[in-house]
């Protein structure tokens, strides 16, 4: 009869309960970390499969919102763009904001878009979100390389003075504060939406809202009114895209409390997210 008994050392693996809403076995989620290279892969292949640009499309869409950008906002609002490069100034803020953007959207949908896996077999439920912002790194560095493609071009073939600085060392840092709060509000947002199916919409609808309120298609310099300049600093991307305009091109605002206030907000809305999504996944197959 004891071949039928095992000792607890004998399984491979064991699944427990968590004990508080805030626990993350971090172990484990690197322990699974070939599934989040799968998924990873996933996401970059199935997005465009049946396309005929393919991968160019990570090219085709900054493109063609740069030259949007440029006919409405610079040519016929003639919105300052700091005595800059047009093409250079958009397209500083268009890698930043698509990247946060389609981290937000992606994340935001983990349980709906998924709810066939997590019905059929266990796995740490971070692992999707997260390579949601891995996968679209590689979106992000090709459009990054479109912009010094770009920033070389106008460095070597024009007389445009670019200054850059120490500061675009900060780039990684820069990445990780948008991976990390498109990650805590995507979560967020996504454990909400298993119920309140609205939310889907109008998130959609804040984002595109969010733009408006962050510099991407006017310099931070261009607000004048002391309380209006106070609110726009106050959104957690702003500090980030301007430290990331001020390194690379030499302009922008750079105080140094709007990064480590990114960062405070990134750790609230983590936190948050992740004692929500922890609380969720427990019975959202109930209502997915």
């Amino acid at each position: 009869m004891q071949r039928f008994f095992c000792n607890m050392e004998d399984w491979t693996t064991e699944i427990r309960p968590k004990t508080h809403l805030l626990d993350v076995d971090f172990r484990e989620i690197w322990r699974y970390r070939d599934l989040c290279v799968l998924f990873v892969k996933r996401n970059i292949i199935t997005q465009y499969k049946q396309t005929i640009l393919g991968p160019l499309w990570f090219l085709v869409q900054p493109i063609l919102t740069t030259f949007m950008y440029m006919v409405v906002f610079g040519g016929i609002a003639k919105i300052s763009t700091d005595n800059l490069p047009q093409p250079l100034f958009y397209l500083s803020g268009i890698c930043l904001w698509q990247y946060f953007a389609e981290c937000l959207n992606k994340t935001s949908n983990t349980f709906v878009d998924n709810a066939g896996i997590f019905g059929k077999i266990y796995f740490p439920r971070l692992i999707v979100p997260l390579a949601n912002v891995l996968s679209n790194l590689v979106r992000f560095g090709i459009q990054l390389g479109l912009f010094f493609v770009v920033y070389a071009g106008y460095v070597v073939f024009t007389d445009v003075v670019i200054s850059p600085n120490l500061y675009a060392l900060l780039l990684p840092v820069l990445v990780f504060l948008l991976g990390g709060l498109a990650l805590g509000l995507g979560i967020l947002f996504s454990s909400m939406t298993t119920k309140y199916r609205d939310l889907q919409m109008l998130l959609s609808f804040l984002v595109s809202l969010w733009m408006y309120a962050t510099p991407v298609i006017y310099p931070l310099s261009t607000i004048t009114n002391a309380k209006l300049r106070l609110v726009m600093q106050l959104n957690p991307i702003t500090g980030i895209v301007e430290f990331f305009k001020y390194g690379m091109l030499g302009v922008g605002c750079h105080e140094w409390w709007m990064l480590l206030y990114s960062f405070v907000v990134m750790c609230v809305l983590l936190a948050t997210g992740i004692i929500v999504f922890n609380k969720v996944q427990r019975s959202f197959m109930d209502t997915v």
